[in-house]
Formats: structure tokens, C-alpha cells, sequence
């Protein structure tokens, strides 16, 4: 089977994780958490930079709350030595996307969640343990008519901060990556690249100071679902072949299958997908997206408990850009 590049067709990702097999990696694990890190150091359809990528199974609870708090502050803090932010520069978090639709409304949520300081530095009445810290939400260019680039770049000429921290809703093609990731990076980050709704890029090179981007995977395309869909069913149907409890007459139903590897052979794939069990992972995802997308129904999926893990990405980040910013604890 011949490589397809997947850029072609649309199918979008903003987490360097899954392009990693074309990156060196390091990585570390704390309890149920995997971080990696990437380095890029030239320019490729990923930009260069430092990459950090926190992944999880749950936030719904308090311990694993407390977890992914205390990761997400330790890796804060590296990527803030990485970029060589000093503890007294000015910072500027930005809240990017659309707080009128919840998937995209990520940087919305960790605003209401921050500690602003400014205008207590401006009249010299803010303690010296706490950061100058001002937010900005500029919305999206459908609701204001004006590019969301041309607002930031705007107030950073006025109010002059030494660095800028965004915050935006991202997209992935893997469902499994669907709020379950929280990447970091010193790269940049182009505005709505996720669905294809490139905006003006911010970062050092566009506004010369330091951009840290922090995001959360909420959408994925249908057409990824259907391929997912496609892999998990082979990985289903091989780990009942080979787990068949032939003394019982019963088969495996829990989900261990999702640990494992298919091993179907070329043969059993066709038998069980037909044609399209002969192509590779690649070729679905182009099959899928071309018969999709010119009808319309490649559609931008979020899950059920979109409203719910919004709420919960908003206060873990806040509190943890709280942390590290104003040094209070």
C-alpha cells in the first residue's frame, strides 16, 4: 500500500503526539498520567519549539483532579523556564475560541478561573509574592468582525506585557485523545487550525514576545469516529479470537480488547470489512473523508459531557496558572 499525506485531505490535528513517531520523544509517568515531551528545533508543518503533552484517563474525580493539578503545575513551570520567563514579568493570558458554543469555549472558562493583578500593580497596592497578570477574551472574528490577532496585537502595544499565555479548545484525530490531553507549547499557535479555520498565528516571531499555548482536545471529524470505529472493531474481533473460552461457550466481554493489537490477518480483515479491510489506516481516513466531506456530513463532534469537563479544564488550568504565575503557596 502506497503512504497517503493526510494533510491533504483535511484531516486535522493540533497535538504533536500524534505525528510523535516523527519526533524523538522523553517521557515520564505519575500514577495514571503519561507526559512527553518533543523538542523541535526546525521549522516543519508542526512549528519549532518545545512541545509538552500531559495524558489521562479521568478528571471527574478529586484525586485524579488533584493529580492532574499537581503535573500540570510542575510542567507550567518547566515551560516557563524553557521560554526564560522571569518570576517578575508582566503576563497576558489570552482566552481564544467562541464562548457562545461550548466545545470551543475553553479559554473563556480558564479566565473566569484567574487571579488578576494589574490594575493593583498599576497602583502599587499588589502584594510581591503575586505576578502582574491582565486576561483578555477577544472572541472569534464571526461575532466581532475583527481578527482575533489584530485585538491582541493591539493591547500588547498599550499595556506592554513581557509574555503571553493563550488558551484554546483543540482538535485531534484520535478519539481516544478527546479531553483526555492537555498539550503545552512555546511554538505558537494558529487560531482555529484544528477545523480548518487558520487565523493569523500568534507567536514570538508575529509578536515579539514570548507565546505559550496551552490546549484540550474537545472536537474530532466524524470521518476520524468512522475510522476509530473501524480499528476498534478489528482489535474487538481479534482479542475475542484469541481470549475464546472454549469451556464455557462464552466470550470476553469487558475492555481489555482497547490494550491490544489486532492480528488479523490481510484474509480475515477482508472477510470481515470486505474491500475495505484490504486498505490501510491511512486510506480509510481518506476513503471515509472523501465520501463525507462533499456531502456535508463530515461533521466536528464533541462529546456528551462537553458543559461538564469545560467547567472542570477551566478550574484545573486556572488554578494551576494561579500556582505557578503568583508564586503565593
Amino acid at each position: 500500500m502506497h503512504s497517503i499525506d493526510l494533510k491533504k485531505y483535511d484531516l486535522r490535528s493540533d497535538l504533536i503526539i500524534e505525528d510523535s513517531n516523527h519526533y524523538k520523544k522523553d517521557s515520564y509517568k505519575y500514577k495514571d498520567i503519561i507526559v512527553d515531551y518533543i523538542h523541535l528545533d526546525k521549522d516543519d508543518y508542526k512549528k519549532k519549539g518545545d512541545y509538552i503533552t500531559i495524558s489521562f484517563n479521568d478528571i471527574t474525580d478529586s484525586d485524579n483532579e488533584m493529580n492532574l493539578l499537581k503535573i500540570l503545575d510542575k510542567e507550567l513551570n518547566r515551560i516557563l523556564k524553557l521560554s526564560n520567563i522571569k518570576n517578575n514579568d508582566k503576563c497576558l493570558i489570552i482566552g481564544l475560541g467562541n464562548n457562545k458554543s461550548t466545545p470551543d469555549s475553553l479559554g473563556s472558562e480558564v479566565l473566569n478561573n484567574i487571579t488578576v493583578t494589574r490594575y493593583l500593580d498599576e497602583l502599587n497596592l499588589m502584594d510581591r509574592s503575586y505576578r502582574n497578570v491582565s486576561i483578555l477574551e477577544p472572541n472569534v472574528i464571526g461575532n466581532t468582525g475583527i481578527d482575533s490577532f489584530d485585538i491582541i496585537e493591539s493591547v500588547i502595544k498599550k499595556i506592554k506585557p513581557d509574555f503571553i499565555i493563550t488558551i484554546d479548545s483543540l482538535a485531534a484525530i484520535n478519539i481516544s485523545r478527546i479531553e483526555k490531553t492537555i498539550q503545552i507549547t512555546n511554538s505558537g499557535i494558529a487560531p482555529g487550525s484544528g477545523i480548518g479555520n487558520n487565523r493569523k498565528e500568534l507567536s514570538k516571531s508575529s509578536l515579539n514576545i514570548p507565546v505559550i499555548a496551552i490546549g484540550v482536545p474537545t472536537v474530532v471529524s466524524s470521518s476520524v469516529i468512522v475510522n476509530d470505529t473501524i480499528n476498534y472493531l478489528t482489535k474487538k474481533i481479534s482479542y475475542q479470537k484469541n481470549n475464546y473460552k472454549k469451556d464455557k461457550l462464552v466470550l470476553d466481554n469487558n475492555l481489555n480488547y482497547l490494550k491490544v493489537e489486532s492480528d488479523l490477518s490481510k484474509n480475515e480483515r477482508e472477510k470481515l470489512l470486505g474491500i475495505v479491510g484490504t486498505l490501510s489506516d491511512n486510506e480509510i481516513k481518506r476513503l471515509v473523508y472523501e465520501v463525507l466531506n462533499p456531502i456535508g456530513y463530515n461533521l466536528i463532534v464533541s462529546t456528551k459531557e462537553i458543559d461538564f469537563t469545560i467547567k472542570k479544564f477551566g478550574k484545573i488550568i486556572g488554578n494551576s496558572l494561579n500556582n505557578v504565575l503568583h508564586k503565593t503557596k
